[in-house]
């Protein structure tokens, strides 16, 4: 699995050359709701399993939590079962909060 901090993300998302990736958000609802990184889809971590196969194995995943630790049991997951691009948001939300945008909320 990659790990990525907040500006390596900020700085691949801000390059028009390199192909987005998706961006996973395996908080709950009143956490993507609190905070989030504009364009990422919420996918609960306790949902990952029954709902893998919307996703696409072939797609860069960065996987995105609080603070990485869910992100990254998400992202061994996913290298299980098959992902081949699979990177975990180390420092999560509270690290892009930090370290990129510092008008979003932290919690």
């Amino acid at each position: 699995m990659n790990h990525m901090s907040a500006p390596e993300l900020a700085h691949w998302l801000s390059d028009s050359e390199r192909k987005a990736p998706l961006l996973l958000d395996v908080r709950e609802p009143w956490e993507f709701d609190t905070c989030h990184i504009p364009g990422s889809v919420l996918m609960p971590m306790s949902s990952i399993p029954a709902r893998q196969e919307e996703l696409d194995p072939e797609l860069a995943i960065v996987c995105i939590c609080h603070h990485g630790a869910r992100s990254m049991q998400v992202a061994a997951f996913l290298e299980r079962a098959g992902f081949s691009d699979v990177t975990n948001l180390t420092g999560g939300v509270h690290g892009w909060a930090v370290q990129v945008d510092s008008s979003m909320p932290t919690y």
